[in-house]
């Protein structure tokens, strides 16, 4: 981390008590300085110096002793070691009446060697609130960020807007609202909230692609829990309101939950690995050499799923058979599980997996998963990442609570991200796909590419036992009237169902399925697929501005 503590010759001038004599600067400041001449260090730099340095000794102080990290600690777990250049160190500041700056450090680091723009809010000033300094320094950094193309990570410890400065500091977060959304879809936009978030300020992380939490001091709510309880009389402790436990379990407002903050930047830097810069580009492609390991874990799907259409199974473990190294960066893990949603590679090349996961309810489309499904294909729509869909779903979740929970406009996202989708989509139907839930997880005729289905794989309108108690009712109830074995009588119309109707043959002849392949065929499918789809490019259909999306 690049510092004004890390001139040489602001240490030697600090280590001597803040001399001018004390410590100089080499040649080269200078104009007609001789080669060994050295020119003296104003005293103003070695105050600077001294406050920057006395700063970070008091954050530590007040940080650590909450088990928290100081900004310029996080900073050094975000980037690659010494590649960060800070900007504006002691604007807001007042060197001469000792403020060392204002309560938000900028800059730019690198993270596995591509260039990052950062806002780190430091609590330890003025308990990290924003005001107009604050704000202007990171609107600059967000003006950079999109001059320069680069993607823009938050590190969230705020008590919100300084009361002190009213309305003007209201009117910063403003202005980072309208830069967030300025650049959402441009450049990739990552926050962590690594302390309180409250208030408005809240909306500053909940515009950005990804949210990320720690189990410990991680909050965020719109009104606390003092507010709550004089508005409503409801007593809540902090972590019950907005921890990050709820946000990833119950409200689907964060994308991760990391056991503390060293886990939660890892994961930042993680999955920046996968995204490209900005829109304009694709995303990092890496060394991939095929071996003899990966043939081996390909047969391994041949026994994965299982005949009976009703036995659960991981997921999981498909998606380890078909990415590169086994590896999966799960996104909203913990909420909507009945699907599963990530970055992955495939021969090097990053791509985002959607999948049904029949050991959560079957992997049924809920409200939950039905946004967390929408929600990263549009992210991967944005930033270039192809979407490959693993298929097993009985349906859409039904009952009352599911419709007033507003199904219909919350399944219609799904609708929405796919159809809208110009990436290069890839869709597998591994065992069942039956109903509209078909239709709207990745299906030919919503937009993919290539559909490919395993041969027991079945696909219909209805799984064969409900349609047979629709098409069949009158005939089970006259053999109930007449006393003959309805049971048998179902399982023959069951039997007959299944080989007429419930398989992937009707969507084969009709150009739905591109080819029906072997499991142990998959990943090699999605790779080829993938290859023939590289050149795929993004069309304007329409000269509208743009879509009134389900929200």
């Amino acid at each position: 981390m690049t510092d004004i503590m890390d001139m040489p010759a602001v240490q030697d001038a600090v280590a001597q008590g803040g001399s001018p004599s004390g410590g100089e600067t080499k040649t080269g400041g200078r104009a007609g300085a001789g080669a060994g001449e050295r020119q003296p260090l104003r005293t103003a730099v070695v105050k600077a110096a001294e406050l920057a340095r006395d700063a970070e000794a008091n954050a530590r102080t007040r940080q650590h002793a909450k088990n928290k990290k100081t900004a310029r600690e996080r900073l050094d777990l975000l980037f690659d070691t010494g590649s960060f250049e800070e900007i504006g160190r002691f604007q807001g500041g007042d060197i001469n009446d000792g403020k060392a700056g204002a309560a938000v450090i900028t800059g730019f680091g690198q993270i596995y060697g591509r260039k990052v723009a950062v806002y780190a809010q430091d609590f330890s000033v003025r308990g990290g609130t924003l005001g107009t300094a604050e704000g202007e320094k990171i609107c600059h950094l967000m003006d950079m960020a999109l001059d320069l193309r680069v993607p823009v990570v938050a590190l969230i410890d705020s008590g919100g807007a300084r009361i002190q400065e009213g309305v003007a500091a209201l009117n910063q977060y403003g202005r980072i609202f309208k830069k967030t959304c300025e650049a959402s879809g441009y450049i990739p936009q990552i926050s962590l909230i690594l302390g309180p978030c409250a208030g408005g300020a809240v909306y500053c992380p909940a515009l950005t692609d990804l949210i990320i939490m720690t189990r410990e001091n991680s909050n965020m709510f719109v009104t606390g829990p003092d507010v709550v309880k004089a508005a409503t009389g409801e007593t809540i402790s902090m972590a019950d309101l907005g921890g990050g436990l709820v946000h990833n379990t119950v409200s689907g407002v964060a994308h991760y939950l990391g056991e503390d903050e060293s886990d939660a930047i890892d994961y930042a830097r993680t999955v920046l690995a996968y995204l490209p810069g900005c829109s304009d580009e694709k995303p990092p492609v890496y060394a991939y050499a095929a071996t003899r390991a990966d043939r081996d874990t390909a047969k391994r799907l041949a026994g994965i799923v299982p005949d009976n259409e009703r036995q659960p199974y991981d997921m999981l473990d498909v998606v380890r058979c078909i990415t590169d190294y086994g590896e999966f960066v799960q996104v909203q893990e913990m909420f909507g599980a009945s699907a599963l949603v990530g970055f992955a590679c495939i021969e090097g090349r990053p791509v985002g997996i959607v999948a049904n996961q029949p050991n959560v309810r079957a992997g049924i489309l809920d409200v939950d998963s039905s946004e967390k499904v929408a929600r990263f294909v549009r992210l991967c729509d944005a930033f270039n990442l192809p979407v490959v869909t693993l298929v097993d779903v009985p349906g859409y979740k039904p009952g009352s609570d599911q419709e007033h929970a507003g199904i219909i406009r919350r399944g219609a996202k799904v609708i929405y991200a796919y159809a809208n989708a110009q990436v290069p989509m890839v869709t597998v139907v591994l065992r069942k796909a039956f109903g509209g839930a078909y239709i709207v997880m990745g299906s030919k005729a919503i937009g993919a590419d290539m559909n490919f289905a395993w041969p027991s794989s079945q696909i219909a309108v209805l799984g064969a036992a409900g349609a047979v108690n629709i098409i069949h009712r009158h005939d089970l109830a006259k053999a109930r009237d007449q006393g003959r074995d309805v049971e048998a009588l179902r399982a023959k119309f069951i039997a007959e169902y299944e080989e007429s109707t419930v398989n992937a043959n009707l969507s084969l002849e009709l150009g739905a399925i591109d080819a029906m392949i072997d499991p142990e065929q998959t990943r090699e499918a999605i790779a080829e697929s993938l290859r023939t789809l590289a050149g795929k490019r993004r069309r304007k259909r329409t000269t509208k501005h743009h879509g009134n999306q389900p929200l």
